[in-house]
């Protein structure tokens, strides 16, 4: 074997091992996002290297001559591929290489063509941006050489190439290298030694693919939260919903949420905020059916507002009594946050005890002078929100028992 052929086939060898090693890798991450193609077509440039001598008895000659053959960069091929499922098609390969064109014999003595129909089996390791392939081709391959006639023998051909994916229906076949293997002879077997063919195709074009049916839409997933504002303490329900699953395999549902408590419950979770301080907050559904390509993600917030305390103010009617008379206390409250509210009351004199928004301060036994009613109202938090306002009510001091009628003495007359 000479130099320049051991390179080649070096070249070739380590080119092959590459494929095999995006093989091995997209055997871990094929893609599942589009379905495998049906058809395949490919067309390109073809250079081949013979790696061979070729023997035999020129015309009119006696004594078998021997030469090496020389590479030929004068080619083309094309293939069909027919696709069974993501892995494993059949493949229809042509090739043609043409002559040299030289007239003297001395020149054509060391070049030849070569053409090939031939059919075998592909496989593809399908990925996103790239497809390694390897192929097995077994078919009809016609050495022509340029001083010699033509001949059809069985031939066999193996290799593996790259296809680097521009679109959904073309890819750039980067390159595509079989070893090729066939016999042939030019003379009698007893004096002509027989040309063996041990040599290299290498290919480079497009490749266009249809078929296959449409790509499937990922999966997608939509969160929400009920209400979205809350109080500290008030429970909220998160929902999620998935879209494009396979519905042959069951939705797993995984929450997580930063400085939240999650209870969960399937599609749906209950969120815990009990003590968590006013500012916004989210939640996170990851949802799987169990396939490398059947995920999606969704978030949603929600809000614990600042709670705010209700607001009161009372009065007293009438706003002066006699000791011992009632004063009637009225209170007027309101909660910002439409909380419910219950009342109470508490006096410096007197009695009052209520639960409503009036209350009767009954001053009998309070001594003259101001009494100072407070009007308290609470919310329905726990612990409650409250708050206060007073109001006065002032007792007078009971006039004096009016001074006993002594009746007038009667004067007699004599």
């Amino acid at each position: 074997m000479s130099s320049q052929s051991k390179r080649l086939s070096g070249r070739v060898l380590a080119v092959l091992g590459l494929i095999a090693s995006l093989s091995l890798l997209c055997t871990h991450s094929s893609a599942q996002d589009q379905p495998a193609p049906k058809w395949e077509l490919f067309g390109g440039y073809s250079f081949w290297y013979p790696r061979a001598d070729v023997h035999g008895l020129l015309p009119g000659g006696l004594i078998p001559v021997s030469s090496r053959l020389e590479s030929n960069p004068r080619g083309a091929g094309a293939s069909l591929t027919y696709n069974f499922n993501r892995w494993m098609g059949l493949t229809l390969d042509t090739s043609t290489h043409w002559g040299s064109g030289e007239s003297t014999l001395f020149s054509r003595i060391d070049d030849a063509a070569l053409s090939n129909l031939s059919i075998g089996p592909k496989i593809t390791f399908r990925h996103t941006h790239f497809s390694p392939f390897f192929e097995v081709l077994v078919g009809d391959h016609r050495l022509m050489p340029d001083a010699f006639h033509d001949v059809d023998k069985l031939g066999f051909m193996a290799g593996g190439g790259l296809d680097i994916n521009l679109s959904r229906h073309v890819a750039l076949r980067l390159l595509r290298a079989d070893y090729v293997y066939s016999n042939y002879r030019y003379g009698p077997p007893a004096s002509t030694l027989a040309t063996e063919l041990r040599g290299v195709r290498l290919q480079s074009g497009l490749n266009f693919t249809w078929g296959g049916g449409e790509p499937s839409t990922p999966p997608t997933a939509g969160c929400s939260v009920e209400p979205v504002e809350v109080f500290a303490g008030e429970t909220v329900m998160a929902h999620a919903n998935g879209s494009n699953f396979n519905p042959k395999r069951t939705i797993k549902y995984k929450w997580t949420g930063t400085g939240i408590k999650v209870a969960e419950d399937g599609s749906s979770a209950r969120i815990d905020t009990v003590g968590l301080p006013p500012g916004s907050y989210q939640i996170n559904a990851n949802l799987s059916d169990g396939s490398k390509k059947g995920v999606a993600y969704c978030s949603a917030k929600f809000e614990v507002k600042q709670p705010r305390p209700p607001q009161i103010s009372c009065s007293a009617e009438p706003g002066t009594v006699r000791a011992g008379d009632a004063a009637t206390i009225h209170s007027a409250a309101t909660s910002p946050d439409n909380r419910t509210l219950s009342y109470s009351y508490s006096a410096t004199s007197g009695d009052i005890s209520s639960t409503s928004a009036n209350a009767t301060l009954n001053t009998a036994g309070a001594p003259p002078g101001s009494v100072t009613v407070t009007c308290t109202v609470n919310d329905d938090r726990n612990p409650p929100l409250t708050a206060s306002a007073t109001t006065t009510v002032m007792v007078e001091t009971p006039p004096p028992p009016p001074a006993p009628v002594v009746p007038a003495e009667v004067t007699r007359l004599e």
